[in-house]
């Protein structure tokens, strides 16, 4: 009897765990690539218009330099979409993130300074996006850099 308890008790919790986990997921996954990479330098561009440095939601953190702008360092980089989802934007730094399209500025769903999968999240932002191109802005901040995971929330635990 108190091993068929035991066995629908866990089996409860992990089917709770899997209903609504994607956002631990996601986050396990940000935290994680976050922490250990792979990374990738780029640049991002002073300006939000012409041709950015692109990032992705490749399972790889962008380490971004941000040039020095008007009220701090401010910077862009572009992001295309190939399918429409919740997308989760993970920072290192403690920078505002701007998400725009031809359309304008993109509604945050939530924003956090912190995650509870790990203390390296200083930013953490989830928007909706359909599919197309997108530019991520960064500051102004003092910060000189920012780290970037993006996540989508469908496919948080592909590697």
């Amino acid at each position: 009897m108190m091993k068929k308890l035991l066995s629908a008790c866990l089996l409860s919790s992990a089917l709770l765990a899997g209903c609504g986990g994607e956002k631990n997921e996601a986050d396990v996954e940000g935290c994680e690539h976050l922490q250990e990479g792979p990374s990738a330098a780029v640049t991002a561009s002073a300006s939000a218009t012409g041709t950015l440095q692109a990032v992705s939601n490749d399972h790889k953190r962008y380490d971004i330099s941000l040039p020095a702008g008007t009220g701090g360092n401010v910077g862009s980089v572009s992001f295309a979409v190939a399918e429409a989802s919740d997308y989760v934007f993970f920072l290192g730094s403690n920078v505002t993130l701007k998400v725009t399209n031809g359309s304008g500025e993109v509604a945050f769903e939530e924003s956090a300074t912190s995650s509870t999968e790990c203390t390296n999240v200083k930013g953490r932002y989830v928007a909706p996006l359909s599919v197309g191109s997108y530019t991520l802005t960064f500051g102004p901040t003092s910060e000189s850099s920012v780290s970037l995971v993006i996540e989508e929330t469908s496919h948080a635990d592909e590697h």
